[in-house]
């Protein structure tokens, strides 16, 4: 894909401003004041980057004077000024030259909290000009409606949050959509867009930065921006405005702070401040993950709380040679489906010094594979032909196909147990056991799986966990979600209907039993003899 980066806004080139409204917007903004400023008279900062987004969004225009941009997806990280821009933006349509007599310019937020903030910083503007407070009425009294009206013309700014349906007799003019990554649900984006189809010459910026998950209208609208401004998809009515780290860039690098952080240059984020983030999350995957979400702005898609550092993950990736491993013990996890769901059987061998090699297997069933591949988003096909999935004739797996498989491991590798969910596999199981092979139960609850978990979390986030890097195994693995209780249990869910975390459900089982059995003794319980003989190797 190419790349989404707003290259434009650095680069000098021409923006089209037939009828001077680009130039008209930039000088309402440069006279408007700020009580944060630090220009002489404290007058509102608009930077050149900044100053380079009201030209595009402004300038361009149908031969009639309307304005080409109708919507703007503006995804910036934190600390960069967006919200001053966003409420200087709303006060342009209020009282300055792109308002509509008698318009509502709405500034919405998925809380009242969070709706409050632009609010206060619009209202903190107004009042810094005697002559804005003289010509508007502020209404901004404690648990009431916050709203700026501008008297000469009926226009009223007005904040509001997540109470969709009291909404959908509004016909706004201007919609500030603040932070769209947190919204809950769609009845109040709804009722502002079909509010806005009422008139013409309507503008809506989604001023945001980067979320988690995909299911959610933030995904959407991220996902659609990024399709725009790769040339996916022509639109010249949508305007995306992404800074984004890329996924293989470096977070480490202050490089790549700046090229996202257009702020940086100006002193804002404070770089220092970056520098201890940066510090703290180096090894932890949590705030590794919040710094490169709200400081480099790159969307989790997969992961609102991620178990596993996938950096690290990679990092245990090296040639697997399973002759090598027919001596070690062998622990194996089993994920069976439901009907036309896919099975994980993934083994775990557990080396002398600790470490852990995993290799899994996976089948699905052959019927609707074309099917599956569009819903989930992944290359079932592509990777049934490179042989990284067993497909198996029919709609759906045969219980005893899986079955067959795991004796042919058993027949092959020093196999202690083969831990199953007894709800979907109770006769395979009893089958195995019978044939005097070690099939135990593992249930899926959270007093079981909790610990399991923990398990895995642990070797693979402590360089213990090693793979030849399978890549629908790493794919489940990135689709974890994590919720943790009080007690500090953690389950782990999927972070979308579509996602598949069998694999990595069947690496708990089987890396949790691996580390359970490590028969390994302590020195303790050497005898004298032994003892000195092993210090006598290591010096």
């Amino acid at each position: 894909m190419a790349s989404t980066y707003p290259e434009w806004i650095f680069d000098g080139s021409p923006i089209d401003d037939p009828f001077g409204y680009g130039e008209r917007a930039v000088r309402f903004l440069r006279l408007l004041k700020h009580p944060a400023s630090t220009a002489p008279k404290s007058a509102f900062q608009l930077f050149d980057w900044q100053e380079r987004i009201i030209r595009r969004i402004y300038g361009p225009r149908h031969p009639d004077g309307r304005r080409i941009v109708e919507t703007v997806f503006w995804m910036i990280p934190r600390g960069n000024r967006k919200t001053s821009l966003a409420a200087a933006l709303a006060l342009l349509h209020t009282i300055g030259p792109e308002r509509v007599p008698a318009g509502q310019v709405i500034f919405a937020a998925s809380d009242r909290e969070q709706a409050g903030l632009g609010f206060k910083e619009a209202a903190n503007i107004v009042r810094m000009d005697k002559r804005l407070v003289a010509a508007t009425k502020i209404y901004d009294a404690h648990n009431s409606a916050k709203k700026i009206a501008f008297k000469a013309e009926g226009v009223e700014l007005q904040a509001i949050s997540s109470d969709g349906a009291a909404q959908h007799g509004k016909t706004p003019s201007f919609v500030l959509v603040d932070e769209i990554h947190v919204w809950k649900g769609r009845d109040l984006w709804e009722a502002l867009k079909s509010g806005m189809v009422k008139t013409s010459g309507t503008l809506m910026v989604i001023a945001t930065t980067a979320g988690r998950g995909s299911e959610n209208i933030g995904f959407d609208q991220y996902d659609y921006a990024r399709r725009v401004a790769s040339g996916e998809i022509e639109n010249p009515a949508y305007l995306p405005i992404i800074f984004e780290a890329a996924n293989d860039n470096d977070w480490q690098d202050e490089d790549v702070w700046h090229r996202v952080n257009p702020g940086l240059k100006y002193g804002f984020p404070n770089l220092n401040a970056l520098r201890t983030a940066a510090k703290e999350a180096e090894h932890r995957p949590a705030d590794r993950y919040a710094f490169k979400q709200f400081n480099l702005n790159v969307w989790m898609a997969h992961s609102r709380d991620p178990i596993f550092d996938m950096a690290v993950f990679d990092s245990g990736k090296m040639p697997i040679d399973l002759a090598d491993l027919e001596e070690l013990p062998c622990f194996i996890g089993v994920d069976m489906s439901v009907n036309g769901d896919l099975t994980a059987v993934v083994a775990a061998w557990r080396h002398d010094d600790g470490r852990i090699t995993v290799h899994p297997w996976f089948f699905v069933p052959s019927e609707g594979l074309k099917g599956r591949a569009e819903r989930d988003g992944v290359p079932y096909e592509q990777w049934r032909d490179e042989g990284l999935i067993n497909v198996i004739e029919g709609p759906v797996i045969e219980p005893t196909e899986v079955e067959k498989h795991i004796r042919e491991l058993c027949a092959r590798f020093d196999v202690r147990e083969i831990a199953f969910d007894p709800h979907l596999a109770r006769m395979t199981m009893q089958r195995l056991h019978d044939d005097g092979l070690p099939a135990i139960e593992m249930r899926q609850g959270p007093l079981t799986m909790g610990p399991a978990i923990g398990t895995l979390e642990r070797v693979v986030n402590g360089r213990a966990l090693r793979h030849n890097g399978h890549p629908v195994l790493r794919h489940h693995f990135d689709s974890v979600v994590a919720s943790r209780n009080d007690t500090g249990l953690v389950r782990m869910h999927k972070a979308r209907k579509t996602d598949r975390i069998d694999g990595a459900i069947a690496a708990v089982m089987a890396v949790s039993r691996a580390a359970a059995n490590d028969n390994r003794r302590s020195i303790l319980d050497m005898d004298p003899d032994e003892f000195n003989r092993l210090v006598a190797e290591a010096a």
